[in-house]
């Protein structure tokens, strides 16, 4: 549960104002890593070139049978939503090929409880966008 009230909000947002930098979303698999050395050196990187993310795009896949597998997908996107809140994107956008099934949506919505702690907004896309 967010403690940021709208009105606190309504009030940040009052006093800002427009900055000379272009938002970008960045492909999870374009990251070469998650650790915070190289999110650091990439996230001044960008600054310097005038670049704010604003999201990470990542897709997900689910239908491994091994529940093993599952959790392994579960821990990477895990990682990239560590990574989008090091490099202050406001969203993590998640795109589910396959057959969604119950695991998937419970892994969603657990990581979806996850990316508020953060600060993040958890977002699927796609066709079977339907809540996380």
């Amino acid at each position: 549960m967010s403690t940021t009230s709208p009105a606190g909000v309504e009030r940040t947002l009052r006093g800002c104002r427009p900055a000379d930098v272009d938002p970008v979303v960045i492909d999870a698999a374009d990251l070469d890593s998650t650790a915070p050395e190289h999110l650091r050196d990439l996230k001044r990187g960008l600054a310097a070139r005038g670049y704010q993310p604003a999201a990470v795009a990542a897709e997900a896949d689910f239908d491994a049978e091994s529940t093993l597998e599952r959790q392994r997908e579960v821990d990477r996107l895990r990682g990239l939503l560590r990574a989008a809140a090091f490099l202050g994107a406001g969203r993590i956008e998640v795109s589910v090929t396959g057959e969604v099934r119950e695991e998937a949506r419970t892994a969603l919505a657990a990581l979806a409880e996850r990316a508020d702690r953060e600060g993040v907004e958890l977002v699927r896309v796609g066709a079977d966008a339907g809540g996380a």
